[in-house]
């Protein structure tokens, strides 16, 4: 499989290089911004070699120039990116009627499971309060993560009427439509998130911990693998394990 990479330099840009690599697959284009020459990278506009799909591990302020370059050149686009704003993800959403479009906050068939795991649990207690908390590297941009809302909006899924509280931070007792989101940013945590389904009479917990970031590289190769030949259309990590 022939690999554009977009955001190469970063950190988890250079884990999934070196997966790639790993697995046999051909990195033939590394992009980042600010660039510098002896690098090894590129803008993204300045490759137009052969290629089998983008992966993105950049920002996601590169949404516009990502969906544009591959909807010109017909390209599959792998987008690990999170943080999209409305208009960007109105551009990805634009991009998937003309190509194949994985998007997925968290790359990890891991938490693909329990998202659903969540959403079942949510509807066999659907009087339960549910509280979902989510730690972090004290690096991270976006809060809550992208993981977190994902896990979230699976719930909301099997509850509807849900209403997102995101750091409850005023007095007041908790509402029954409400679903808690909180996140802790300390040290160099990979990533853990957990879902808490309180009955008042017994109480299901549901978590998932990342060990290291090499399983987010291995789910993102899986995933390009997965839309390279795919028909136009967005698609998730629900889409490899259903």
């Amino acid at each position: 499989m022939r690999i554009v990479l977009n955001g190469a330099k970063g950190r988890m840009g250079r884990i999934v290089d070196k997966a790639a690599a790993d697995s046999g697959h051909d990195v033939v284009a590394r992009v980042d911004f600010g660039y510098a020459e002896g690098e090894g990278l590129r803008a993204l506009n300045e490759y137009q070699g052969p290629a089998d799909v983008v992966v993105d591990f950049s920002n996601h302020a590169a949404t516009a120039q990502v969906t544009e370059y591959c909807v010109k050149r017909g390209l599959p686009v792998v987008v690990a990116t999170t943080g999209q704003t409305k208009e960007e993800q109105a551009m990805i959403d634009e991009a998937a009627k003309a190509v194949p479009v994985f998007l997925s906050a968290n790359m990890s068939l891991g938490v693909a499971l329990l998202a659903d795991l969540a959403k079942k649990a949510a509807a066999v207690f659907p009087d339960a309060d549910i509280e979902i908390a989510e730690k972090h590297h004290n690096q991270k941009l976006d809060v809550p993560s992208g993981t977190a809302l994902l896990l979230a909006r699976r719930i909301k899924e099997a509850r509807p009427e849900a209403e997102f509280v995101i750091g409850r931070h005023e007095n007041g007792k908790r509402t029954q439509k409400e679903i808690g989101i909180h996140s802790l940013r300390l040290g160099n945590e990979v990533g853990i998130h957990e879902i808490i389904i309180a009955t008042g009479s017994e109480t299901v917990t549901l978590k998932h911990e990342a060990e290291n970031r090499s399983l987010f590289a291995q789910g993102a190769l899986a995933a390009a693998a997965f839309i390279v030949g795919k028909a136009p259309g967005m698609y998730d990590m629900r889409s490899i394990i259903e």
